[in-house]
């Protein structure tokens, strides 16, 4: 669908020089001398590299429509991980490198968001956050409870992050899967 410049918004997926485009950024310019313009800072859906592109007022644009799934993670084969959707039971396959560093957090069973492009997976969005059990962490230590200090923690799949003094082995605890941030305890 062809939208004018003028109406890109933040979060648009464009179709520019046969690739894909997410709008990270816009900024809509009037000089004094010339034309309006729109600055805008996309980044690629496949790759993610960043593009800076300045679009003319008079121009139109590639506007993409994605399709959200919602998919069951079942399990890793290697570099592929296998979901099924939870309407139609297909069964399909995406490369880790699709789902970036939050691979780490898929778990049997949870419930992802499959962004289809033409039938074809361009990314996978997982729950804002988790609840791990924290497998290792160092003791308390007398007298460093007074301030509000963290240490290392390790959680049930590996990954190492920094929790309250208080939080013990054996703690179950909400996790931010975008930054892999200590959020509170598991209630």
């Amino acid at each position: 669908m062809k939208i004018s410049t003028n109406d890109i918004r933040i979060g648009n997926v464009l179709e520019h020089n046969s690739k894909l485009w997410i709008v990270t950024k816009t900024q809509h310019v009037q000089p004094g001398k010339g034309g309006a313009f729109m600055q805008v800072e996309m980044k690629e859906l496949r790759g993610g590299a960043k593009l800076n592109e300045r679009f003319r007022a008079a121009e139109t644009v590639e506007k993409v429509f994605l399709e959200e799934i919602a998919f069951q993670f079942l399990y890793k084969d290697g570099k592929d991980l296998h979901f099924m959707n939870q309407e139609t039971y297909e069964q399909i396959q995406i490369s880790a490198d699709i789902v970036g560093e939050p691979v780490e957090f898929l778990s049997d069973g949870m419930i992802v968001s499959v962004c289809m492009y033409e039938g074809s997976p361009i990314s996978v969005s997982l729950p804002t956050t988790v609840v791990l059990e924290i497998v290792e962490a160092e003791p308390v230590v007398k007298g460093q409870t007074a301030t509000s200090s963290y240490k290392p923690a390790v959680l049930s799949n590996g990954i190492r992050i920094m929790v309250p003094q208080h939080v013990e082995v054996g703690a179950k605890v909400v996790v931010d899967t975008s930054t892999s941030a200590y959020v509170e305890r598991a209630k």
